[in-house]
């Protein structure tokens, strides 16, 4: 109470005297700082439309040189080819290529030898504009280049005879940004539709960050284009952390010193304090007695509520060691599924050995048929064991599910057709998740194989995919009897089985692996009033 009455008096003051002025210094820093990245974008802004427009009056200008006309008679001379590599050269890294092609997208002309003659596939597209009365076309962005075209007129019929184009080296522009991104500052050039059309080597686009967008004004037709600038906070407003760390230490100290003061003072309320820590070091030894109730009216209030609290930690002590023996038990198990595939292994080692020996009679093959089996069905139940008692944790990786499951359903064909059930798959088109390959096909087997083993012959199983905004869903549905509806709540329950001879953990293996995935799995009637189960997926996300 008494340290409470200090800080109301004393410290409190000074404490909102301190948050205040560190406010301000901060508001005032981040004004100052949006106004540099307000500079700086508008800057490297003029800078990308400066050498946009200058690409474009060089293509521009270039059409019109009689040079070009050598295309008409095929450039035999190469002379067109030649002019265009110079150029090429002289513009360092501002040109990929230069091409001059004919009407039927041939290229004539190249400043890479290794083009002529080849058609030249351009991108759709982007916008056309007319430049001093000559038609301009810009591509849509495609492999780091930009396209851009004119068409070429014959002087003597004056009919167009083909085109120039000149693929600017959108890395030019990524270098820009990446030399304007200085001091923690991100930059970004966004088009109309918010898609990132070039970015600095740090871009991250963080949450935690001072930004900024600056519209570009530029000379040619291009609507909405903007520069995103981006500073980190923890470094923009560093200056003020240092100075609030200096005003946190003066106040630590003050808070100290205060503290010596009024100990003396103190000590009448810590000591009844002292007496229950003592009580409560000393719980674990026998014949321990509560501590008086004594001092203020809240300690004795905690006084009461830490004697009933050892009361009920002790019932709950119990409860837990029940809770620990149990799951030794479930340790011990695991470790006994373990110890059994070695014997399980020899066996069937053994079992293959003999039915390779030419000299045994048909009730021994048999009999080995039957060792064979049993020792398959008992290392499955080992399996099944072991992955319930101790799940493994997922190693998540993108997958292409639509592949993945067709591989699973012609792995299982054979089997299904050994019972003449027809096994479908349909999907809508491919699906990315991240998930655990293995644990996955882990999934869909059990799945598959529960209904195949389930459905008389003739049978159908189908098995789809799907997917929306956010999840991936598959279905595994087949024309079986079903599930009562008094049985449904149970089917994910550990040991319930509808099957004879089956152990009934598939279906809680299932529900574990995908509850970790942090997907969901249902169950509802199919299409032909049997089972179906209906697994969602989160899709894997950027």
């Amino acid at each position: 109470m008494l340290l409470i009455a200090f800080l109301l008096a004393g410290l409190l003051p000074a404490l909102l005297v301190s948050m205040l002025s560190f406010y301000q210094a901060r508001t005032a820093l981040r004004t100052e700082i949006k106004h540099d990245l307000k500079t700086t974008g508008k800057a490297v802004g003029e800078h990308i439309d400066r050498i946009l427009f200058e690409r474009v009056q060089n293509v521009r200008s270039w059409s019109q040189l009689a040079i070009m006309q050598d295309m008409q008679i095929g450039d035999i001379d190469k002379r067109l080819s030649i002019f265009l590599a110079e150029t090429r050269s002289s513009y360092a890294e501002q040109y990929l290529s230069l091409d001059v092609v004919d009407l039927q997208s041939i290229i004539i002309s190249s400043s890479n030898p290794h083009h002529i003659n080849q058609r030249l596939s351009s991108p759709p597209i982007w916008f056309s504009f007319q430049d001093n009365g000559q038609s301009m076309t810009v591509y849509h962005l495609q492999n780091e280049q930009l396209m851009i075209s004119t068409p070429l007129t014959s002087d003597i019929s004056h009919q167009p005879i083909g085109h120039l184009i000149a693929s600017f080296n959108w890395a030019v522009i990524q270098n820009l940004l990446n030399h304007a991104a200085q001091n923690a500052t991100e930059l970004a050039l966004i088009d109309d539709n918010a898609r990132l059309l070039a970015q600095s080597r740090n871009w991250s686009q963080q949450r935690h960050s001072l930004h900024t967008h600056i519209s570009l004004q530029s000379t040619l037709p291009i609507q909405g284009w903007q520069v995103a600038l981006n500073k980190e906070h923890d470094v923009a407003v560093a200056p003020v952390h240092r100075l609030g760390l200096i005003f946190l230490i003066v106040l630590v100290v003050i808070l100290l010193f205060s503290l010596s003061l009024v100990r003396p003072i103190a000590k009448r309320i810590t000591q009844p304090l002292d007496d229950l820590l003592h009580f409560v070091k000393q719980l674990r030894k026998p014949n321990v007695s509560a501590p008086p109730l004594t001092g203020p009216a809240e300690v004795q209030a905690l006084n009461l509520a830490f004697t009933r609290m050892a009361t009920d930690l002790e019932e709950s002590e119990q409860q837990l060691t029940r809770a620990a023996k149990l799951a030794v038990v479930g340790e011990m198990a695991a470790a006994m599924s373990h110890e059994v595939r070695t014997p399980l292994g020899i066996m069937r080692s053994s079992a293959d050995v003999l039915k390779r020996e030419p000299a045994l009679s048909s009730d021994g093959r048999e009999v080995l048929g039957f060792i064979i089996s049993e020792t398959e069905r008992l290392n499955k139940l080992v399996t099944t064991l072991i992955d319930s008692a101790r799940p493994r944790v997922p190693s998540k990786i993108p997958l292409e599910l639509q592949a993945h499951l067709q591989h699973v359903c012609d792995m299982l064909q054979k089997q299904a057709q050994d019972k003449h059930i027809q096994l479908s798959f349909n999907a809508s088109g491919p699906v990315i998740i991240a998930v655990d390959q293995d644990q996955m096909t882990q999934v869909m087997v059990n799945l598959i194989v529960n209904a195949i083993q389930i459905l008389p012959e003739h049978g159908q199983v189908a098995v789809s995919l799907f997917h929306d905004q956010h999840y991936a869903h598959l279905t595994v549905a087949d024309n079986g009897p079903g599930v009562p509806s008094s049985q449904q709540n149970h089917l994910f329950e550990a040991f319930f089985t509808q099957r004879a001879g089956g152990v009934g953990l598939g279906l809680a293996v299932v529900k574990q692996i995908v509850e970790a995935h942090g997907g969901t799995i249902t169950y509802s009637t199919s299409p032909w009033q049997g089972a179906q189960f209906n697994i969602a997926l989160p899709l894997e996300t950027e």
